[in-house]
């Protein structure tokens, strides 16, 4: 389908990862998923995939199943088995370079030292693609990231990244309907949208 967009969360599967820092794009595409009363479902066994419709635009959610480090793999798959075009491709993940609850809607970029990206960019072979990146930034710089990563958000935290993710909905269905340059401009410069403390 010409017109498919394709919205990636990145994260790790499985139950002790399920509500860690690093899981951020897993808990927004589930977030999608549910308020459009659809569950996922294996993709021969590299993701699981949901098909939703945003306005009247045929979406897929997907949540790689090969480990953050790997994302690549997936999202390659993907994008080849439903011929997405890079410019329907949207990657949300977490950032620990950002204050906690920041958004961040680029549409290129490095990988910043975040594992799954440059697994995408080694991936598609380009580092033009579409990212939602949701800030998880300690106030403190954390003693060890991998840790702090792999770790759960306190309840305090947890409280506002809950509306967090309902504000990456937003921004994700935005980015299909309205398109990245306009989504930009609202996530990037509005300080209510983009979750600034």
């Amino acid at each position: 389908m010409f017109d498919l967009h394709l919205i990636v969360g990145l994260g790790n599967p499985g139950r002790d990862y399920h509500n860690t820092r690093h899981n951020m794009g897993y808990r927004v595409v589930e977030h999608i998923a549910g308020e459009s009363g659809t569950t996922f479902k294996k993709q021969r066994g590299l993701a699981e995939v949901a098909r939703i419709t945003v306005g009247r635009t045929p979406v897929l959610l997907a949540k790689p199943l090969t480990y953050m480090n790997n994302s690549g793999l997936a999202v390659s798959h993907l994008m080849h088995h439903y011929k997405i075009e890079l410019s329907r491709l949207l990657v949300v993940c977490d950032d620990l370079a950002l204050p906690l609850g920041r958004l961040r809607l680029r549409g290129q970029g490095s990988s910043g030292g975040h594992k799954g990206l440059g697994s995408i960019i080694e991936h598609v072979h380009t580092h033009h693609f579409t990212r939602l990146r949701i800030g998880i930034g300690p106030e403190h710089p954390a003693d060890d990231t991998v840790d702090f990563v792999l770790s759960s958000f306190s309840r305090k935290e947890k409280k506002l990244m809950d509306g967090i993710v309902q504000k990456a909905m937003w921004t994700a269905e935005s980015f299909v309907t309205e398109g990245l340059e306009k989504t930009m401009t609202l996530v990037n410069s509005n300080q209510e949208l983009s979750g600034d403390l």
